[in-house]
């Protein structure tokens, strides 16, 4: 299990926690100095001013906001973004506006969630066949809806 992170923050921000006991995600906000409009289906890159240090098999997902997509439509686009170990540049966040109406981004305010995860580096094998299973090929509503 792993403990610790390192983490540089060159934001005026504290650090990233977790806002509960049994939280999956820490808050990440933003460092910027001025509000940010954005405008319906814009998108932008906000800097976080974090930068990580992941040790290897760990990955850094970054995830929306649920209460952000539902209140204000914005959410992160490439979700989950992956951080991976050998990453040391910026921590960025993609915000979409997917409402109607234009939405201020805040200094500091909290855009999105930052999830600690393991992973693995199967070795990959090219075969001519795949095992047979009784779903098959069926997907994209496949089994219906009820």
């Amino acid at each position: 299990m792993l403990e610790k992170i390192k983490i540089v923050n060159k934001s005026s921000n504290p650090l990233p926690r977790y806002e509960s006991k049994l939280a999956a995600g820490m808050d990440i906000r933003t460092s910027i100095a001025e509000p940010v409009t954005l405008k319906p289906l814009e998108r932008r890159l906000f800097p976080t001013g974090l930068y990580i240090e992941l040790p290897a098999g760990y990955e850094a997902q970054i995830r929306p906001r649920s209460g952000m997509a539902l209140k204000r439509g914005v959410t992160v686009l490439n979700t989950p973004g992956t951080i991976d170990a050998d990453y040391r540049g910026e921590i960025g966040v993609i915000l979409v506006n997917l409402s109607s109406e234009e939405v201020i981004i805040e200094p500091s305010e909290r855009i999105a969630q930052m999830i600690i995860a393991g992973h693995e580096q199967p070795e990959v094998l090219e075969v001519a066949v795949l095992s047979e299973t009784e779903r098959g090929a069926g997907g994209f509503g496949h089994s219906g809806t009820n």
